[in-house]
């Protein structure tokens, strides 16, 4: 899909965290200060497809839009030959617009064909995520209060507001750019029942099986067919899988651990998504923090390589973010998650590679391109 099967993801968040303090992760990196010289060091390391964001709160003003924010990215990007993957809603929205409103999924519309205009003015085949991670963000915003609207006991109705509101976002792309290709991103995850529970087992497997898609089952027109959704709105599906995704029910907040015999690999996940949607997958968000990030590396290439085996159309894995970020609810506090650090972080905000996952990213390229090779020996 991409001229490297590895890409990145630049941390876009916009919006007001728990603490009601208003973030920009793009401007809190230096991403927007740096874009040139971050798209280069992407194409020194060999990738060349990147997840990016128009951040909606800056371009819209009351129906009124300025994407100069967006240009210094598009500039680079045409630079260093990298394909982009933009993404038009990531937790944040104007400040005037009630998101439970029957005007949000309009405003949204109208925003997303002129961000699809500006982006693609020539007609040619671009990518665009509408709405990002509408079912975490709908459990965030509307029952953990962690964003804006800071809502308890409402993220059912969120989830489909927000659906509605995406798939009229992807007909309005396509009226502005009819072969975009729509990747539609949100968490695969896996809950289980506590060992000593046995009558809470149904749930855990309800959630698994039936809410972590709903956003997709809804999209696909799978559920809720009223919303006008279809297998073509769903067409790329985008997993976002991190050590964090597989949890035991009531201890959310704690990850089962490497060796708990519940947790299930990477592959069975995708192969999933696959067998309920068929069509293109992207790993779409993918990392570790600290000293894990090598290994990790190492096993998601090794899980995306079983897949490829089985003949899982994965088109590509998304390491994300690539740079070290500050936390969304306590922006003092920094994670060093990416492929490159930062440091210096009161003034230059300095990029600093992160040579074991460097290392590991090296290796999994690798094997990349020897997988490429036998395919179309394979084929030939």
């Amino acid at each position: 899909m991409f001229r490297s099967f590895f890409f990145a993801g630049f941390e876009c968040a916009t919006g007001f965290n728990a603490r009601g303090d208003w973030i920009d992760q793009v401007s809190a990196t230096h991403h927007d200060k740096h874009a040139d010289e971050d798209y280069r060091r992407l194409s020194e390391v060999g990738i060349y497809a990147v997840r990016e964001a128009v951040r909606w709160p800056l371009v819209d003003r009351r129906g009124k839009y300025d994407f100069s924010s967006v240009d210094p990215f598009v500039e680079a990007s045409q630079k260093y030959e990298i394909s982009v993957i933009w993404d038009l809603f990531h937790y944040g929205y104007p400040e005037d617009l009630d998101i439970f409103s029957e005007d949000f999924p309009k405003r949204f519309a109208d925003y997303c064909h002129a961000a699809a205009e500006h982006l693609c003015p020539g007609g040619e085949v671009c990518y665009f995520t509408p709405i990002n991670e509408p079912s975490y963000f709908a459990w965030a915003a509307a029952d953990a209060a962690r964003f804006a609207p800071h809502c308890r006991g409402r993220s059912q109705e969120l989830k489909i507001q927000l659906i509605r509101a995406a798939i009229k976002g992807i007909d309005a792309i396509w009226a502005a750019v009819p072969n975009a290709r729509i990747v539609n991103v949100d968490p695969i995850c896996r809950m289980v029942g506590p060992p000593d529970r046995p009558d809470l087992m149904a749930e855990a497997e309800r959630y698994s099986e039936q809410v972590v898609f709903e956003g997709w089952d809804m999209l696909s027109g799978r559920l809720l067919p009223e919303l006008g959704g279809s297998r073509k709105h769903l067409d790329i599906v985008g997993l976002n899988y991190y050590w964090t995704n597989q949890w035991e029910m009531g201890r959310e907040e704690l990850a089962l651990s490497d060796n708990d015999p519940r947790l299930v690999p990477l592959r069975s996940l995708i192969r999933k998504a696959w067998e309920r949607y068929g069509g293109d997958l992207l790993i779409t968000e993918t990392s570790h923090v600290d000293e894990k990030r090598a290994g990790w590396i190492d096993y998601v290439a090794e899980e995306a390589e079983a897949v490829l085996d089985e003949g899982v159309p994965l088109r590509g894995v998304c390491l994300y973010p690539i740079l070290g970020m500050p936390e969304w609810h306590e922006p003092e506090r920094w994670t060093p998650m990416g492929l490159w650090d930062i440091v210096n972080q009161e003034q230059t905000l300095r990029r600093e590679l992160c040579n074991p996952m460097y290392e590991a990213l090296r290796f999994a390229q690798r094997l990349e391109e020897r997988h490429q090779r036998h395919r179309q020996q394979a084929v030939g």
